[in-house]
């Protein structure tokens, strides 16, 4: 599964970026989806990957992603009861079917989109390509940059 985050804002950005940040849902900077590994999420990534950053999101990062920004449908928090619902004792384990897609997001009735906050101790440049800056393909060290965002 990748994760991206959302790293610019709209100005100077062109008609064609912008409906592709708007189809993956990330609507405003520190904005984060997480999507399957398909050829067509890779193409729309690759062409705005000067205004995000990506990478493979791992178990963990999941887990405690969804543990602490994770929202229903109905914009709830995630609480014991929404999990037991989902057919899930613990965040770890939606975190696990997540990533073995075994289901999705909106089938266990989850918002696709994190809001995350500013990493803390900033970013690197948000001009500039990994691993000069914070943006596109930063493979596994996305995790790192989602758990200073969380």
């Amino acid at each position: 599964m990748f994760a991206v985050i959302r790293m610019a804002g709209n100005v100077g950005m062109t008609r064609k970026i912008r409906d592709k940040l708007k189809i993956l849902g990330l609507h405003a900077v520190n904005n984060c989806v997480v999507l399957p590994d398909t050829p067509s999420y890779r193409g729309m990534i690759t062409r705005i990957r000067d205004y995000v950053a990506y990478g493979t999101i791992d178990m963990e990062t999941l887990a405690a992603m969804l543990e602490k920004r994770g929202r229903t449908e109905d914009n709830k928090r995630l609480s014991e009861k929404t999990l037991k619902s989902m057919g899930c004792k613990t965040t770890e384990e939606l975190a696990k079917v997540l990533v073995e897609g075994k289901t999705t997001m909106k089938a266990a009735g989850l918002k696709r989109i994190f809001r995350l906050t500013p990493p803390s101790h900033g970013f690197k440049s948000t001009r500039k390509q990994w691993p000069r800056g914070d943006l596109g393909d930063r493979k596994e060290a996305i995790n790192e940059l989602i758990e200073r965002m969380i």
